[in-house]
């Protein structure tokens, strides 16, 4: 017999199962995943097995642990990439995070539309093709006082699809300090230009006057255009134009008004006890001819850009073929008329609507809550980190009303060696939990607000889990 055989190594290698040996084992899992998928992960554990053994390694060889490690690994590998998260950064409508939460109607009207067929461009009264947007135009105008609405994917689609088909090739005034960047370093300018229109600068940054639009006025000019500044606000030195006011000028000149209000707000925010935002109707009561704005923010609803205002000019958008392009598929449809469908009983939309439900939460709720978490995150966590409760501001959202706060409290979790790794370590800890959990980080600590956390239990059962993971 030769050296080699007779080697610990070479006796610890035979004992390992082969693929074949193994597969036998998984029959569940190759129903589940498929031969192919199973022997690659069967393969790939003995290899790495196999490299230990050869290494020196001290491992214990059992098939049953293989087969139960290379179920785990297909579990994770085959997964959601897009996961639920438990949003605690302070940033109620978080565009990372998805922004507005859909409320239970809207999750059902759009998981029906999905599961079977539909009368999404079929009119059933006439037996003929029909418009798919019938389904949420007359909520529209119902809500906002427009004559028609359209909508497409997002608002930045709205407002390309609005410019390229009333002033592609011509020229569109716009104020310097409306100028805004939105998410993803989209901004107006560009957005401007790939519709194929002619921004022309009017103002300054931090002071327009109605003179100056009236001075960019010619025979090419195809519109008026205000953006709503919702991600953004200039203070001090500062001079606007009414909306009315332009209103009035585009009127005298035969010119289309159009309003980009950007958030989507359709209610009395003060009377909830919230910061003011405009209104749709305010904008269009105001004399815009057509308003543009988005579905998932404060309206609360999926993605979308919703364009109201005269029919005449919603006809023409309709007729670009822009718009099939950008147009909404049957699940937002069906979600967005659910939430628009709220709005006809305004009184318990803070019931309904998970996003307006959590900005008008009582603060003293908010409070008790972290007064109850601090004990067992503690126990958790400690004697690495320290965790105290502070008053602290909410903001709305990154791209609706982001300089507005409402007042809340948080968690602070500080690490005893006031090491920046440690709480890096933590933050990623928390990520890595099975429903993760997002924070931010400021000025040593790692905060939790609670405003958005409305079922405290989803918090609390997963710290064993942290806690593994912290002694890993």
């Amino acid at each position: 017999m030769s050296h080699i055989s007779q080697s610990p190594d070479y006796n610890r290698l035979r004992k390992l199962p082969g693929v074949d040996a193994l597969l036998q084992r998984s029959e569940d899992l190759v129903a589940r995943w498929g031969h192919a998928q199973v022997s690659q992960g069967l393969r790939r554990e003995l290899s790495r097995l196999r490299d230990q053994l050869q290494s020196g390694g001290s491992i214990e060889v059992d098939a049953a642990v293989i087969v139960a490690t290379v179920a785990a690994e297909l579990e994770l590998a085959n997964g959601p990439s897009l996961k639920s998260v438990l949003n605690l950064t302070g940033t109620v409508l978080h565009t990372n995070l998805g922004r507005a939460s859909l409320p239970p109607q809207a999750v059902q009207a759009a998981a029906e539309a999905a599961s079977q067929t539909s009368n999404l461009e079929f009119d059933l009264s006439t037996g003929k093709r029909g418009d798919r947007e019938s389904h949420i135009e007359s909520l529209v105008c119902e809500l906002t006082g427009a004559e028609a609405a359209t909508a497409v994917n997002n608002n930045a689609a709205a407002v390309l699809l609005i410019l390229n088909t009333l002033a592609m090739g011509r020229e569109v005034p716009v104020s310097r300090g409306e100028l805004v960047e939105i998410g993803g370093s989209f901004r107006i300018p560009e957005v401007m230009q790939r519709s194929g229109c002619t921004l022309v600068e009017v103002g300054a940054t931090n002071r327009t006057h109605l003179k100056d639009y009236r001075g960019a006025i010619n025979v090419n000019t195809a519109l008026l255009m205000k953006v709503h500044a919702s991600n953004y606000s200039i203070e001090g030195f500062t001079s606007a134009v009414a909306e009315t006011e332009i209103a009035s000028l585009a009127r005298e000149c035969g010119l289309p008004f159009v309003i980009d209000l950007g958030s989507g707000n359709l209610l009395d925010f003060p009377a909830l006890g919230l910061p003011h935002e405009p209104t749709v109707a305010d904008a269009i009561a105001s004399g815009a001819d057509l308003v543009s704005f988005s579905g998932d923010k404060l309206l609360g609803g999926p993605q979308a850009g919703i364009i109201a205002g005269r029919r005449d000019l919603i006809e023409q958008i309709k007729q670009n073929p822009l718009k099939r392009a950008l147009r909404l598929d049957k699940m937002t449809l069906a979600a967005l008329e659910a939430v628009l469908r709220l709005y006809q009983n305004p009184a318990t939309l803070t019931q309904h609507l998970p996003g307006l439900r959590q900005l008008t939460r009582c603060t003293d709720d908010i409070a008790t809550m972290a007064a109850r978490l601090i004990a067992p995150l503690a126990e958790i966590i400690s004697p690495h980190y320290e965790v105290s409760m502070r008053g602290g501001f909410s903001q709305i959202g990154s791209g609706a009303m982001p300089v507005e706060t409402i007042a809340t409290t948080c968690l602070y979790i500080q690490p005893g060696s006031q090491s920046d790794s440690a709480l890096r370590r933590l933050a990623a800890a928390f990520r890595e939990l099975p429903l993760p959990v997002i924070g931010r980080m400021s000025n040593g600590a790692l905060i939790f607000d609670l405003r958005t956390l409305e079922d405290e239990s989803q918090f609390l059962e997963q710290l064993p889990r942290l806690g593994v993971l912290l002694s890993c």
